[in-house]
């Protein structure tokens, strides 16, 4: 018994999968069909949510299809219906898709889904000093926030601007202290610099003068005040949250 009804629940699986090529496993067709849609609207109710963009630009015929595919093709394990745009950005990096798509799309959804992921992100503010030496003691920054690299220009893409060349484009999200999820364009310095910051617990000079080190910097002072004004200008952004006490 335990076996039949587990070869049930594979055979319902395919089916609500792909139910244009799987039959309805021993099921009245309606009630199958009836199911069968909801879980798919369900699915892209989600998608639509998150990916707006993405979808405007492919069109709903398109964007349908493509949901599809996803729904039928990806291996998607996760419980949660929160953890669905995640994995639809994972399919699109990962997976090979016919006909093949805009060659800045996977980087478009995951710079979507990134304001969601970063939305939810439950981490408590660690202990710091609002107006800290950010050059002299170490550097706290939010952990609500992530540095991006991206190939194509994911944050100017849209109805009016679809790129023709990749354009290597840094960006940092960050969620405020009003709870709203806040994008900054970086240079490639800015994004070093903070990338340096959040993985080592670390000084702004420490990490300003590990630049100046790597760039072979002609005037490693110069940098270092350069750096000091862009650190200023991170914490009024809530970036950088101050230094240690």
């Amino acid at each position: 018994m335990a076996s039949n009804y587990q070869e049930f629940q594979r055979s319902f699986g395919r089916y609500l999968r792909d139910p244009r090529r799987q039959p309805p496993p021993g099921i009245p067709d309606r009630a199958a069909v009836l199911y069968s849609e909801l879980l798919f609207n369900n699915v892209c109710g989600f998608l639509d949510a998150c990916f707006p963009v993405c979808r405007e630009l492919l069109g709903e015929g398109r964007w349908r299809r493509l949901n599809r595919s996803f729904y039928r093709d990806w291996p998607l394990h996760t419980p949660w219906f929160r953890e669905i745009p995640r994995e639809f950005a994972r399919y699109l990096a990962g997976a090979k898709i016919k006909p093949p798509l805009p060659a800045w799309l996977a980087e478009l959804a995951h710079y979507e889904w990134v304001e969601l992921a970063v939305e939810a992100i439950d981490a408590p503010l660690p202990e710091h000093d609002q107006e800290g030496d950010l050059l002299q003691k170490p550097v706290v920054v939010n952990p609500a926030c992530r540095v991006l690299t991206y190939a194509w220009p994911v944050h100017r893409i849209g109805v009016v601007y679809r790129p023709r060349k990749p354009l290597l484009t840094y960006l940092a999200v960050h969620r405020a202290a009003d709870d709203t999820v806040r994008f900054s364009e970086l240079n490639a310095v800015t994004a070093r610099l903070l990338t340096l910051l959040a993985a080592m617990n670390t000084t702004g000079l420490s990490a300003l003068q590990q630049i100046a080190g790597e760039l072979q910097h002609p005037s490693p002072p110069q940098l270092i005040a350069f750096g000091t004004e862009i650190l200023l200008q991170l914490r009024r952004q809530g970036i950088l949250l101050g230094s240690r006490p």
